[in-house]
């Protein structure tokens, strides 16, 4: 077992994390997602796969120029040119690092075609000529937990050997059981040969829910670094969640002795963040940060939540960066108070966005007679980006019993105002119908959902678009007391977002059929 308790975190929301399908981040948001990791404590920043697009190495190039504490990570396949792309990109990092992989398991052994010695071979040749690049090299035997044992630690000595600094052990379909996560870590360490000498970790998928069970299970049995994500986003079922394992390691700090860099206080923050800017909302349920995380409805608890707050709650609100209060909110508000309700809710605003925000606030607390959290939180995490090339300006829809449904709308689209009319099936496949004549595009509507952001006749209505083109998925949100009006905005969010997928290619498969999007 390794002396140290100290366990690294080590972040893929920018990779694994933007791999979700929809989930889209541009150029800036990418950065200040980086920046507020490292501001929280996170150890290690997987950036990205610098090789996979122009946009992914500039990002992951900016990202490990800018970052002033934690080490910047950029992913790479087990070849020389993905290498040398990756470290070309991290290079100028306070800290880089290589991350290389390769798929061991018997399934993804069959793709590239490689019998076991010849992939033995690849792994000393590619790890090699990373650590003569770079000496911090994290190696990741793909498919860990489906590889046979043996073969397991044959590889894992190879990469030590190689000089690899970390070894990282996937269970990239997340397949593996809380039980068998540990046995695997402890396995290597006693049988590897150099195990003593390096870090291991581990990286685990959700597919059977039992991503953070297993994460903490390898921790006990001596891995010291967690690949996660915030908000456990992540492609299928999605990744460990950063701020389950670190809570559960905080709060049963009696069985789980273990300490982690992270300022918990800004967990609330960061998780609506990528909530916003991935176009994937947290479910309300979530642990840690689910809207419902800290609500109390039954009787017997809110009883005993006002004798004692311990009682149904094993961690306090403010925890993870939520503070109770009672200052109310109304068209009578001003900036200060505005700025303090944001910080209590987790938001710390700058000056300019304030003055924004400020504006969108008086505008709905003229047509809401009270402002509750949650629509701040809405106002807040509008996902309207500078870089947006379209944006709603106007929109009046005529509806009832009696057709046809029309909308009249008008758009910017690359600074120039258009207008159209279209009818429909009702005023929100008028409306879209309207987006779509003024901008045509082959997105494909997969999902349409509206919910009460709060209660009330006058509550803000949020409201979610999926739209699909060519294997490219994009998420749009948005929110206002006009369910139309929040409709047509989400829509076209939805297309500036496939706008961002568009620019985003893939590099050929050039490792003899493995794709950059099958990394562990």
């Amino acid at each position: 077992m390794p002396a140290t308790n100290r366990v690294r975190i080590f972040d893929t929301t920018l990779r694994d994390g933007e791999q979700s399908p929809g989930a889209t981040m541009t150029h800036e948001e990418k950065l200040e997602i980086a920046g507020l990791l490292d501001e929280m404590g996170v150890d290690i920043i997987e950036a990205g796969f610098p090789i996979a697009s122009e946009g992914d190495f500039r990002a992951v190039s900016e990202i490990a120029k800018a970052m002033r504490n934690a080490t910047v990570c950029g992913l790479a396949r087990a070849n020389f040119k993905d290498i040398d792309r990756c470290w070309e990109a991290v290079r100028h990092a306070r800290s880089p690092r290589i991350h290389t992989f390769i798929g061991t398991s018997p399934l993804h052994r069959a793709i590239p075609n490689l019998d076991m010695d010849q992939m033995a071979e690849r792994i000393h040749e590619t790890v090699t000529h990373a650590r003569n690049l770079c000496g911090d090299v994290q190696w990741s035997p793909m498919d860990a937990t489906r590889t046979e044992p043996d073969y397991l630690c044959r590889v894992v000595e190879i990469a030590i050997r190689a000089g690899a600094t970390t070894i990282n052990i996937p269970d990239t379909v997340g397949y593996t059981y809380p039980r068998e996560s540990a046995d695997i870590i402890r396995m290597l360490l006693e049988r590897v040969p150099g195990a003593d000498t390096i870090t291991f970790a581990t990286h685990c998928h959700n597919d059977l829910g039992m991503a953070t069970a297993n994460a903490l299970a390898a921790v006990e049995a001596g891995a010291r670094q967690i690949e996660c994500t915030i908000n456990g986003l992540g492609e299928r079922a999605g990744n460990t969640a950063l701020e389950e394992v670190v809570m559960a390691m905080k709060v049963r700090h009696d069985i789980l002795p273990f300490e982690t860099g992270i300022d918990t206080t800004k967990i609330m923050n960061i998780s609506r963040r990528v909530a916003t800017v991935s176009g994937f909302p947290v479910q309300f349920n979530k642990a840690i940060v689910g809207k419902n995380a800290f609500a109390h409805e039954s009787g017997i608890h809110q009883d005993g939540m006002l004798k004692n707050a311990r009682t149904f709650e094993i961690m306090r609100p403010e925890d993870v960066g939520l503070a109770a209060t009672n200052l109310v909110m109304g068209k009578h508000s001003g900036r200060a108070a505005l700025r303090a309700k944001l910080r209590e809710l987790g938001f710390e605003i700058g000056g300019n966005q304030l003055d924004d925000l400020f504006v969108r606030f008086k505008e709905l607390a003229d047509r809401k007679k009270e402002v509750f959290d949650d629509d701040l939180i809405a106002l807040v995490t509008q996902n309207e980006g500078a870089e947006d090339r379209i944006r709603l300006r106007r929109l009046r829809v005529v509806c009832g019993t009696e057709g046809p449904q029309t909308a009249e709308i008008a758009l910017e689209i690359d600074g120039e105002e258009r207008q159209a009319t279209a009818t429909g099936d009702g005023p929100v496949d008028a409306t879209f119908k309207a987006v779509r004549a003024l901008f045509p595009h082959g997105g494909r509507l997969q999902l349409y959902q509206v919910h009460a952001v709060t209660e009330g006749t006058d509550a803000q209505a949020t409201v979610s678009v999926r739209l699909e083109e060519e294997g490219r998925i994009a998420t749009g949100q948005a929110a206002d007391t006009d369910t139309v009006v929040a409709s047509a905005r989400a829509y076209v969010n939805a297309i500036n977002r496939l706008l961002v997928r568009r620019q985003k290619s893939a590099p050929g498969e050039d490792v003899k059929g493995v794709s950059y999007r099958d990394a562990g």
